[in-house]
């Protein structure tokens, strides 16, 4: 027999592994896509703005990631919460 778990609104820990692992590695990503566009166009002594670019597009890939991660763990929240309710023989 099935034990029923408590409500809640957290997402499982796998879920939230997941999306962490997602995040860092979007934030990795960005970097380098940040470090190639600068290296691209930069001659010479280019350590201050290869430093910059990797910054800006690490915060911006996974600042981004991180809005898409918090919008899907929502989305399986709401879809978690309609199977229950078709369980429990309600209509949605």
């Amino acid at each position: 027999m099935e034990t029923p778990r408590p409500l809640s609104a957290l997402p499982s820990v796998g879920v939230r592994a997941g999306a962490f692992v997602a995040i860092l590695l979007s934030g990795l990503a960005g970097g380098l896509i940040g470090y190639s566009l600068i290296a691209l166009q930069c001659d010479g002594d280019c350590g201050l703005p290869k430093g910059i670019g990797i910054l800006v597009g690490s915060l911006i890939a996974a600042g981004g990631m991180a809005i898409v991660a918090v919008l899907v763990m929502r989305a399986l929240g709401e879809w978690r919460e309609v199977e229950d309710r078709e369980r429990a023989g309600h209509a949605p």
